[in-house]
């Protein structure tokens, strides 16, 4: 068994939870995990040894307490699951998280469509996008439309931020628009699949007839905005396509293309409006506002707003 690991599909297989459940309780420090190349792997011994606390702290709960959990034992009554990358999300969720609330915001750091499709299956209660649609030039309502069909929901905005490409310091290839990743002697790195940044990329290029394969590096994929300007900063690319925020972080140089709309998304139930009335007061109070403003990046002038909503 020493020599035996897991990847985070397999983990939740096991423990039949789904794999938003499995992030958290990596991130919680409940299931020790590490990375092999751009895969999470998290040893048996490891498992073993979170299952057996998981055992013992089930014994201890009252035959009325057991009444409190839903069958997912990482995943108590209350509990909010939150999608998205952004660090403005992990302020939202700190808060949101107040004395005599009675939920438990949890973070998953999935990318925007992926988020959405969490959402329509029920395995995910507010998720960020910020996927833009070519043809009409709009951030985020055409897919939500169509992600979530048959469903009420509510999206409301989080902030607006710039998008555009990371390159080295003074930009030496002088890479200025979407027709320079195709040249001969650029390296591009990519993001995932679903994420915002792939889509906004993707629906570039299909507007620009350009075709995935004339670019060196399209299929090489970072997950996060951090990942990509990494690549750029350390020489194995010499562009790549993130938010302005990043390229501060790691110091790289950014060449604006789009302001790019963030916006969450909540469904409406019959029992969530509590839920619904936190995030519209918790983004709308001085404090959260305040602490997103101390970051710098962020136009926060729509922040609150309701954008769309079913009724």
């Amino acid at each position: 068994m020493n020599d035996i690991s897991y990847t985070t599909e397999e983990i939740a297989a096991i423990l039949k939870v789904s794999k938003l459940t499995v992030y958290d309780l990596i991130k919680k420090g409940e299931l020790p995990a590490y990375r092999v190349g751009r895969q999470m792997r998290i040893d048996a011994l490891d498992l073993e040894a979170y299952k057996t606390r998981a055992k013992k702290g089930a014994a201890s709960i009252s035959h009325t307490d057991q009444t409190q959990f839903t069958p997912d034992a990482a995943s108590p009554a209350g509990s909010v699951i939150i999608c998205g990358q952004d660090i403005s999300l992990d302020i939202l969720t700190k808060h949101m998280e107040k004395p005599g609330i009675p939920y438990r915001p949890l973070r998953s750091y999935i990318g925007s469509l992926n988020g959405l499709l969490s959402m329509y299956k029920g395995e995910a209660h507010i998720v960020s996008t910020h996927l833009w649609d070519g043809d009409t030039n709009e951030y985020n309502i055409p897919y939500i439309r169509k992600v979530l069909v048959g469903h009420r929901y509510l999206v409301v905005n989080l902030l607006c931020r710039r998008a555009g490409f990371y390159v080295s310091k003074e930009n030496p290839k002088k890479i200025k628009n979407w027709a320079d990743i195709t040249r001969k002697d650029i390296r591009f790195v990519n993001r995932e699949k679903g994420s915002g940044a792939r889509v906004l990329l993707d629906e570039q290029l299909r507007l620009h007839n350009i075709r995935v394969w004339d670019i060196s590096g399209y299929e090489r994929e970072e997950t996060n905005h951090l990942a990509v300007a990494g690549a750029v900063a350390s020489g194995e690319a010499d562009v790549g396509l993130g938010i302005e925020k990043a390229s501060y972080i790691v110091g790289v140089d950014f060449i604006p293309l789009i302001e790019e709309r963030y916006d969450l998304v909540m469904l409406k139930t019959k029992d969530n409006e509590p839920l619904r009335d936190l995030l519209l007061n918790t983004l709308r109070s001085p404090a959260f506002q305040h602490e997103l403003a101390t970051i710098g990046g962020y136009d926060l002038s729509s922040t609150g707003t309701i954008m769309y909503e079913t009724y």
